[in-house]
């Protein structure tokens, strides 16, 4: 069968439309600024170490544009039984619990599925730019905090102490400049007691990450302004912070600079590169070692050294 040249252009025009609002419908991919891939460090737990797991980008609505969750609760919950079969010394979710700030539905949700991580495994919450509005108020953190507790804490697993951080705080303090003050003060301060803690390793967890490819890199959504990130880094330096985990990109990806390893985790819900899944990191007193695992890929359990135990019981 021959189409004329008319006939094909009639034919063309509604597929090329369908592209076009197919293309404006679809979010941007975040840069691809480095290789990606899983870290190949082995994840053997090493005597009187330990192991815990990363989520990230949970995002409950953002697989459906906010008019349902079905796929964010399937890839949820594949998560949380995967936790609870692995059995890490604690579950820490960097950020964007949910994609849509103080909606009831997906937080609810959020809730729901993460009550079933068992109640042996702790759980740590960190906010993210969806939960508290890329423009965070002091009204949308009084929210957060009223839900979900405290958006800048510590907490201490043996010999790390982790510091979590609400970044969109420090990526865009424009309306909410007295809580990025309080929360500067605060961290300041803390890194002055993390020093004489006696903690080997002191991890900083928030949502953004602070560079993707290097330290001074631009600006972008997807990093931490350079207006406060050079004065920041060196604050870490000098504390004896190495270790720099978040999420945000909805890849997995990791660099290093000077001396700070950015360890950027893919997500649980949608990606926009690579696969859904989490990161595994391995914790001993002489180092951390962590790898991305998509779905897919999820070990049945992560084994002692030099043997095939669990690395918790």
């Amino acid at each position: 069968m021959r189409f004329g040249r008319a006939t094909l252009i009639q034919l063309a025009l509604p597929l090329a439309l369908a592209i076009g609002i197919a293309a404006q419908q679809t979010p941007a991919s975040p840069p691809a600024t480095a290789p990606q891939g899983v870290n190949s460090a082995p994840l053997s737990v090493p005597a009187g170490g330990f192991f815990f797991v990363q989520l990230s980008d949970t995002q409950f609505g953002f697989s459906n544009n906010d008019i349902d969750f079905i796929q964010d609760t399937a890839s949820a919950e594949f998560a949380v039984a995967s936790v609870n079969r692995l059995k890490p010394a604690f579950v820490i979710v960097t950020g964007d619990l949910v994609n849509k700030a103080g909606d009831a539905a997906q937080i609810a949700e959020y809730d729901r599925i993460m009550a079933k991580v068992d109640r042996a495994i702790p759980v740590y919450h960190v906010a993210g730019n969806h939960d508290i509005d890329n423009e965070p108020t002091p009204a949308s953190v009084a929210a957060y905090r009223a839900h979900f507790g405290k958006d800048y804490y510590t907490f201490r697993q043996g010999t790390l102490l982790g510091i979590v951080l609400n970044s969109t705080l420090i990526h865009t303090p424009t309306k909410a400049e007295a809580e990025y003050a309080e929360q500067d003060r605060w961290l300041r301060a803390e890194l002055d007691r993390a020093t004489s803690s006696g903690a080997k390793h002191i991890v900083i967890f928030q949502h953004h990450p602070w560079f993707l490819q290097k330290a001074d890199e631009p600006d972008s959504y997807y990093n931490i302004p350079l207006s406060r990130r050079p004065a920041l880094l060196e604050l870490f330096r000098t504390h004896g912070v190495t270790e720099l985990v978040s999420g945000h990109l909805h890849r997995s990806q990791e660099a290093t600079d000077t001396g700070l390893h950015s360890i950027i985790t893919g997500p649980v819900g949608r990606p926009l590169g690579g696969q859904s899944g989490f990161r595994v990191f391995v914790v001993g007193d002489t180092g951390m070692t962590s790898r991305y695992f998509g779905f897919g890929e999820i070990p049945y359990r992560i084994g002692a050294a030099g043997g095939a135990g669990r690395g918790r019981s």
